[in-house]
Formats: C-alpha cells, structure tokens, sequence
C-alpha cells in the first residue's frame, strides 16, 4: 500500500459523490477528512461512542457487532471497500449502537459530520444521495431480519453465495467462483449460525455437486440448481 492516498481522486468516484464539482470534493477534504489505517483485530470504534462521522471503507473489511449479556458475540454486517459505516446515524446524534472492528488490514477515510452538513447546505442534490444510501442499507438490514425469521440455515447460506456472486449465480448456467472475503466462521456469525452448521452445509452442497470447495474459493458449478435448491 502507498504511503500517499489521494484522497480527492478516491472520494470523486464514489456514487455519493459523482457528479459533484472538484472545488467541492476539495473543500470537503479540507474540511477534516482523514485517512485511518487498522491492523487486523483494530477498533475503528464502540458500542455507545457519539457518531460523529461516516467512516468510508476503502480497503479491507470490518464487522458490525455487539455482545450479548450472556457473552456472545453477533455479528450484524460485514463492511467491505466501497460501504460505509455510520450513515444512519451522522444527522440524528445517536450514539453508535454496534461496535467496530477491522478484520484484515483496513484504509478507511474518516469523514467528519460538520463536512457532510456543509456540503449538505451547499448542494441539495447530495442530501438525496446521502438519503438514497441510508434507505437502501436500511433497507439491506431489513432483508437480513426477513431471512433470520423466515429462512433455514441452509437457504441463508445460498443467499449469501449468491449474493457474493454479484447476483448473477441465480440467472445463469455457467460456473462463477465466489471468494469469501473472511474467515468461515466469520460468516456464519453474520447469517447467525454455527461455524459447524455452517461448514456442515457447504459440505452437502459440494456432495451434491453444486459447489467445489478450496480453501476460501467456492466454485458455483451449478448456478440455476443452487438457486432452487432450498426450495425443493
């Protein structure tokens, strides 16, 4: 990794972004914008800290979590390049419900509140952007409380294969690799099952021919027939 970002450059590609006039791009920049590096295991932040910024993934992942009174931990997303963390919350003053740690080695911008809401004032067009990606994580979570309550362990685990193919695996017959972007146990976290569970159906699906299994690559050998296969 370089030594130097080019932080402008990064930010102008972005979808929030696009469009916007170079001169803002780097008023925003100006006005506070960081660049944050995390080794593996790095707290980006806690659970109950003010939410003062949107923290823009630019490299590595980080995991959204909290810890049951009882211990346990669960995970509630995975935040990879291109995803942000702290949206939802920037505008409304909240403290930040989960906390936040790197998983691999991280670079994330740190974009500060008083910036967005300057360029907010500046550019109505950019509050809608911001808007349109609030709605749609929101949205993103309420798919993940439907499955939780709706869907077996094994049809969660082919949402998520699929989901990591780009959403392409369900439409068509030709294979397409996926690979996982942490640990197994990582994402069974995330779908709210055990790594066993977890394991267990990645070694049916392969008995059944539809996937191979190599290390953290998944072959989708059979596309249409993993898309219908929790539905037989």
């Amino acid at each position: 990794m370089t030594a130097v970002f080019d932080v402008p450059r990064y930010l102008s590609v972005l979808p929030l972004f696009a469009g916007m006039p170079a001169a803002d791009v780097q008023r925003i920049c100006a006005d506070g914008v960081a660049v944050q590096r995390l080794d593996r295991g790095g707290m980006l932040l806690h659970a109950g800290e003010a939410c003062d910024a949107v923290y823009q993934v630019v490299t590595g992942h980080v995991k959204l979590y909290t810890i049951a009174s009882h211990g346990a931990e669960k995970v509630f997303e995975l935040v990879g390049p291109g995803q942000s963390i702290g949206d939802t919350l920037v505008f409304t003053q909240q403290a930040h419900a989960l906390s936040a740690q790197a998983l691999t080695e991280s670079l994330l911008l740190r974009l500060p509140a008083a910036a967005l809401t300057a360029q907010v004032r500046r550019d109505p067009a950019f509050a809608l952007r911001l808007l349109a990606g609030a709605s749609q994580r929101i949205q993103g979570l309420l798919r993940d409380v439907e499955s939780y309550c709706l869907h077996s362990g094994a049809r969660r685990v082919v949402g998520y294969l699929l989901e990591q193919g780009g959403g392409k695996a369900g439409s068509g017959a030709e294979p397409i690799t996926v690979s996982l972007p942490v640990s197994k146990a990582t994402i069974a976290a995330r779908l709210s099952l055990t790594p066993e569970y977890f394991s267990r159906v990645l070694r049916e699906l392969e008995d059944e021919g539809l996937i191979e299994i190599c290390r953290r690559d998944i072959r989708i050998m059979q596309p249409r027939r993993l898309a219908h296969y929790t539905l037989q």
